[in-house]
């Protein structure tokens, strides 16, 4: 069995409780039915480095971290990843999806945060860089929708998804505001659909992606 070669990196992003990891599985599985090479991985995280990060980042509470510091370390697992995981495989000709990427920095601290989207923008093409996603998906969802979701999935919250509503809606408005600017890369997904209609929804935009590339 020959498995297709076709390099693609597709990004999910959305707030808390939008369905990304459910998304990510549902299409990994298709694209392995169809014997294309993929992985998934996720930011931050994805190597030693990042994981650590991640741990940092999220799942600590005894000191606090400034909102460039906060930036700083989410590049730091990123740039990490790049260079050991998600480039050599865009090399071999994977399609890699990652959950969350530079969309979620520029909508997290560059907007709701109020550190800046230029000046977050430019600390991520930095980082990466310049590798930008092929297509990214926005799972567009209102705030408290997600968080009761993410509330009956009884596992603790982290740092970010316990912060009030009022940030995640800034998060929200965030997310819709690049989808906007960005149009030719992000596809918005309303994620208040059920699974399946999301699912049918983002394979019928990578399908467009896989006929442009072929």
């Amino acid at each position: 069995m020959t498995l297709k070669n076709h390099p693609l990196l597709i990004t999910f992003e959305g707030g808390e409780g939008a369905g990304k990891s459910t998304l990510i599985e549902h299409l990994l599985a298709r694209f392995e039915k169809l014997n294309y090479q993929v992985m998934k991985t996720r930011e931050p995280g994805g190597t030693l480095l990042g994981e650590q990060v991640r741990n940092l980042l999220l799942h600590q509470d005894k000191y606090p971290i400034g909102s460039i510091s906060e930036i700083l370390l989410f590049l730091t697992s990123r740039s990490q990843q790049i260079q050991e995981v998600i480039k050599p495989h865009l090399d071999k000709g994977y399609v890699v999806l990652c959950d969350r990427y530079n969309d979620s920095t520029i909508a997290y601290q560059g907007i709701a945060r109020g550190v800046g989207q230029r000046l977050t923008q430019e600390l991520c093409t930095l980082a990466c860089n310049y590798l930008e996603p092929d297509l990214t998906f926005v799972l567009d969802l209102d705030p408290k929708v997600g968080l009761n979701r993410t509330q009956k999935m009884e596992k603790e919250w982290d740092r970010l998804e316990s912060l009030d509503l009022t940030f995640h809606e800034k998060v929200r408005g965030a997310y819709l505001k690049l989808a906007k600017e960005k149009p030719n890369r992000i596809v918005l997904i309303d994620a208040s659909l059920p699974a399946q209609a999301v699912i049918e929804q983002c394979w019928q935009a990578i399908e467009k992606r896989l006929l442009v590339r072929t």
